[in-house]
């Protein structure tokens, strides 16, 4: 197998140090638009930083090797027991629209682990996925 070429390896990084600071800029203003701004502006900006994370997350996790880590056995069983107790928690205790959002994201999120779970699609840590089998995500 040959080396990557240089300018190859330094477009990746640009592009990773891209997606990631952008994922960053749109979970802090999604979370910090309430804290400074008022009214619709708040709103646009929230609902824009979340679109953003979202999106270059997305991304994100489409790489092989955060592929492999978020589809071990461990990380499965974190996400499904940290989103259903969320979700439990903020059903309960947030009211209205925003404790019925949070508590439908949070248990989506914990039904796809729960489904990670029980296919059994998921890498233990000292196995890389084995291409064309059921474990390798295709």
């Amino acid at each position: 197998m040959k080396p990557k070429p240089m300018i190859t390896t330094l477009k990746s990084l640009v592009v990773d140090l891209l997606l990631w600071s952008l994922f960053l800029t749109g979970l802090a203003a999604g979370v910090v638009a309430g804290t400074v701004l008022d009214g619709t502006e708040k709103t646009v900006t929230t609902f824009a930083g979340v679109a953003l994370s979202l999106v270059t997350g997305l991304r994100l996790a489409k790489k092989p090797r955060i592929k492999a880590f978020l589809s071990t056995r461990p990380v499965l069983w974190f996400l499904f027991l940290f989103n259903a107790g969320a979700a439990v928690v903020s059903g309960l205790t947030a009211d209205g629209a925003k404790g019925v959002a949070a508590a439908s994201a949070m248990g989506l999120v914990a039904l796809g682990a729960a489904h990670g779970l029980v296919t059994g699609r998921h890498n233990t840590i000292d196995e890389p996925p084995v291409p064309g089998t059921a474990s390798s995500g295709r």
